[in-house]
């Protein structure tokens, strides 16, 4: 059963920082083009990145130099770590498996992890 679970959400203060997981059954990272969505309600989903199958990362501006996507390929793990997280980074974040041809264009997400940052 192919599956993506997110995990690692919660509330931090400003500044703060955390680290999603996804776990991955019925994929192998190293043949998937990978990424992140978010949204906050009322609002588009919003794309935040994407890992290829080259593992080159890519990075909407608001997050760069402050996110970092990597993949442990031997536990089939996307991992998104959130550092100097700002209140503008609350949203429900989805793990996706994304088109290789576009990286935007999920073809499968997650359930999601809701990220509070408060003040």
């Amino acid at each position: 059963q192919v599956q993506l679970v997110e995990s690692g959400g919660g509330s931090v203060q400003a500044g703060g920082s955390l680290r999603l997981s996804c776990a991955a059954s019925g994929y192998t990272y190293s043949s998937a083009c990978m990424g992140w969505f978010r949204q906050v309600p009322g609002k588009e989903r919003e794309w935040v990145t994407v890992i290829d199958t080259q593992e080159t990362t890519r990075y909407v501006d608001s997050v760069k130099g402050r996110f970092t996507l990597s993949v442990d390929t031997a536990k089939n793990t996307l991992y998104l770590q959130m550092n100097n997280l700002r209140t503008e980074d609350t949203a429900t974040y989805y793990c996706a498996h994304v088109s290789c041809l576009d990286w935007v264009s999920p073809v499968r997400m997650g359930q999601g992890t809701q990220v509070t940052v408060s003040l």
